[in-house]
């Protein structure tokens, strides 16, 4: 028989039912073992890794739960296909039995076929045909035809009509056993399908439990290690806490003790308040205004550190808008129109003059800076109130804006003129109309600014002029007025080099505009870089200003008004005053010790009272004894200066009668030599012998009293002596005065210039204080840049060796899912 023709066994059962059957059991089987053994080792998988995977398995329990959906459908499709194969059993039973009785008519309507042959009919092979009964039905018929001679019409009708029901009833079975092999191939590819899915599901899953276990192995031991370092960390906490208890406790009791101190304290404070301070000044503003402040000398140095930075820029500033406004008048000399070879127009002759008269109102800012430079000194308080001089010097800054107004409108008509004139091409007329607005915008910004300082000058002036709140604001703007002038001078130096490059190319361009040009064009560079400079100035030092106005009496918002401001610095000055006399030094005195010694000394003295009164006596009678003997020598040895006097003379008038035509210098040496003799012939001949008397003071040699002269003309001797001794007193008395005045004034010059060193010498210390703080700071600047590099490579490369790891752990991941891929698709090709 072909493949798809029934074959029917000895025993009578159909072999494709059978084996198709068997079939579907084992794949049940097969199918029911894999869910089970899945199930249970998910189950399994899930009871152990339950409890680590209870705060991130959402996504494995969705996964198992439509798994489980799955399994429930494929469990209920078995069911119903269980069912229908057996309703497909019992109807291959039911069409076995029936085949059974056909075969047994069949062998016997063969028999009777065999019987009927002998007589003379020739036989035909019988077939089957469409892999059914038909050939058993068509040789049938054969021998219905056969044998019809022999069988009555009766039977011949029932056995046909019976054969047609099971040649039908066989191919009804023929095609539901043809599509019930049909539909099982067709389950049994998809549940294949389906369990090469759940396979692959499976292997997926187990490799993300296995990651996540893992996983959370490494985060259960990382948890344990920070635990134990928790723990540690807790030991070192409780001991630090205990410590800390410690500590606390003892600085309560320090606290207490303090406490208990300034309550005590507090008490005798107010007590003495009280007692002491009957009217307390600095409750009330207007007489806590006059209050001296706190000298800080530092602020003070600071202040004036920085007015003669700004004396120094505004000087740089003076400068440069002085050689602005000068070359400017020699430009409009020379173009467009040269007035050495024709006249210039009426209104470059104005503009001209305008422009010779800048020195008297740009000099003015220079000296007000000045001004307001000297007017800051140690000694002084210098915030807004005191600063006097800051009106004079907004004064000034306003009489040159108004000499800005005033030539503005003829700079306009310059600008214009040089337009309309014939050699004036369209690119130098847009950089003259650039230049117009650039005036204009330095005119608007010089007005803003005198704005501001004007604002800044009323609080030593008008005392409501201008309100405390406002003076970090009015600050602000000035800086940003500051900062807009710079950048129009930027305009202006970009727009005229310019114009100077266009005119220099033009045929009628001499060398001599060509240098006013350049000179002009170098001032407008020196007046960008100025301005810049005072910018910034000014931006740095803006903080320090806006919280130097602050500085003002204790407890208090400031000075009220600018006749507190000043009667505060009278005040300091009295104090001052107070206080240098107190440091006058004291006399010296003895010592303690020594005091102590003598009185001991004293106490300890045998002598009485008396007899000390006595020696005391006895002292003073001695001393004026000595005074007595003294003022009699003294009286004698003024008569033997007299008579020393008189021979003197008048052996000098011998000497001359004698002697007359000798010098006066060897007359006089002469009548020394001849006095001499004299004295000594006189003291052979008439003078008696010297009498020597001796005292306390001395050993003196006199004549006898018979040659002293009477007493009138002793008393004119003694006059005239101590006239001439009082003029040769005051000449040397006057002469040291001279003397003591010089010295005076060269020890005041020297003390200046100590004080100017020492000052130089303070500038240079505070110099070399800020270069070593910048050097400092440069190098912590250094360091710390140098740290963060190195932290940076450091967490470089550690990144880069976690990301190597990372890697590594993958690849090895892709390898294994590799393998394990392998040997599934090996499995797989096995089953």
């Amino acid at each position: 028989m072909s493949e798809g023709r029934l074959r029917v066994d000895p025993e009578g059962d159909p072999c494709p039912w059978t084996a198709l059957r068997e079939h579907h059991c084992h794949w049940q089987r097969k199918v029911g073992r894999k869910l089970s053994q899945f199930g249970a080792k998910f189950r399994c998988n899930h009871s152990i890794y339950g409890w680590k995977l209870r705060a991130q398995n959402q996504v494995l329990k969705k996964g198992v739960v439509d798994e489980q959906a799955n399994s429930a459908a494929l469990k209920e499709q078995l069911k119903m296909k269980d069912q229908s194969l057996r309703k497909l059993q019992q109807e291959m039973d039911s069409l076995t039995f029936r085949n059974l009785q056909l075969a047994k008519r069949v062998e016997l309507l063969q028999d009777e076929l065999a019987l009927s042959e002998p007589r003379g009919k020739k036989n035909k092979d019988v077939s089957l045909k469409d892999e059914s009964y038909v050939d058993i039905t068509y040789s049938f018929h054969q021998k219905s035809g056969e044998s019809s001679s022999q069988l009555s019409q009766e039977q011949k009708s029932v056995f046909d009509e019976d054969l047609q029901k099971k040649i039908e009833e066989n191919e009804r079975l023929h095609i539901q056993f043809f599509e019930a092999d049909e539909q099982h191939k067709h389950v049994e590819a998809e549940l294949r399908s389906r369990l090469a899915t759940l396979e692959m599901e499976t292997a997926q899953h187990q490799a993300v439990v296995d990651g996540l276990t893992r996983k959370y192995m490494e985060t259960i031991e990382k948890l344990q290690n920070d635990k134990a370092k928790l723990e540690v960390k807790s030991q070192t906490l409780e001991k630090e806490a205990k410590e800390c208890r410690l500590r606390t406790e003892e600085c309560q009791l320090q606290l207490k003790n303090l406490h208990e101190d300034l309550s005590g304290r507090l008490e005798e404070s107010l007590s003495i308040i009280s007692e002491k301070v009957p009217f307390n000044d600095t409750k009330y503003s207007r007489y806590n205004a006059l209050n001296v402040p706190v000298h800080n000398r530092r602020h003070q140095l600071k202040m004036r550190d920085i007015a003669g930075q700004a004396l120094a820029f505004v000087q740089d500033l003076v400068k440069g808008l002085l050689n602005f406004h000068t070359y400017t008048e020699q430009r409009i000399q020379i173009f467009p129109v040269d007035s050495a070879i024709d006249t210039i127009s009426p209104l470059n002759q104005k503009f001209s003059q305008y422009l010779h008269e800048n020195a008297s109102y740009v000099r003015p800012l220079e000296e007000g800076m000045l001004h307001l430079f000297e007017s800051i000194t140690e000694d002084t308080v210098t915030v807004l109130e005191t600063t006097v001089k800051l009106k004079t010097f907004s004064e000034h800054l306003t009489s040159y804006i108004c000499f800005l107004r005033k030539i503005l409108p003829y700079q306009l008509k310059s600008l214009e003129e040089e337009c309309e004139a014939s050699l004036c091409t369209s690119a130098l007329r847009a950089r003259n109309l650039e230049l117009s607005q650039d005036m204009k915008k330095m005119t608007a910004v010089f007005e803003k600014l005198q704005t501001y300082i004007g604002l800044l000058a009323l609080p030593s002036t008008e005392p409501d002029g201008l309100l405390r709140t406002n003076y970090s604001s009015v600050l602000t703007n000035v800086g940003a007025a500051l900062h807009g002038f710079h950048d129009v001078m930027k305009d202006i130096s970009k727009h005229y080099s310019q114009k100077a490059t266009i005119e220099h190319e033009l045929p009628t361009a001499t060398q001599k505009l060509i240098t006013t040009n350049d000179c002009i064009l170098s001032s407008v560079v020196a007046l960008t870089n100025g301005a810049g400079k005072i910018a910034s100035f000014f931006s740095n030092n803006v903080d320090y200003f806006i919280a130097s106005l602050s500085y003002g009496p204790k407890t208090a918002s400031g000075f009220i008004s600018p006749l507190s401001a000043e009667c505060m610095l009278q005040y300091k000055k009295k104090a001052a005053a107070y206080m240098k006399a107190l440091r006058k030094p004291l006399l010296e005195s003895v010592p303690y010790e020594e005091a102590l010694a003598n009185r001991r000394v004293l106490l300890s003295s045998t002598e009485s009272r008396e007899g000390l009164a006595q020696q005391v006596q006895q002292s003073l009678e001695k001393i004026s004894k000595l005074e007595q003997e003294k003022e009699h020598w003294m009286l004698e040895a003024q008569l033997a200066k007299i008579k020393l006097e008189k021979e003197n003379q008048r052996t000098a008038d011998k000497l001359k009668s004698t002697s007359s035509g000798q010098a006066v210098g060897v007359a006089q040496e002469g009548a020394a030599v001849v006095t001499a003799v004299g004295q000594e012939d006189t003291s052979a001949k008439a003078v008696p012998e010297p009498v020597h008397s001796s005292s306390l003071i001395g050993i003196l040699t006199r004549t006898s009293d018979s040659e002293a002269p009477d007493v009138d003309s002793r008393e004119d001797l003694i006059r005239n002596h101590y006239m001439a001794r009082i003029v040769e007193l005051t000449s040397q008395l006057q002469l040291a005065d001279s003397k003591s005045v010089h010295f005076y004034a060269e020890c005041r010059a020297l003390s200046r210039r100590l004080a100017l060193a020492e000052k130089s010498k303070e500038a240079l210390a505070e110099e070399m204080k800020v270069a070593s703080q910048n050097i400092s700071r440069l190098q912590d600047e250094l360091t710390t840049t140098k740290r963060s590099y190195e932290d940076q490579l450091s967490m470089m490369s550690d990144h880069l060796c976690s990301m190597n790891e990372t890697l590594s752990k993958q690849r090895e991941e892709i390898d294994t899912l590799k393998m394990s891929s392998k040997g599934n698709s090996k499995k797989n090709k096995s089953r």
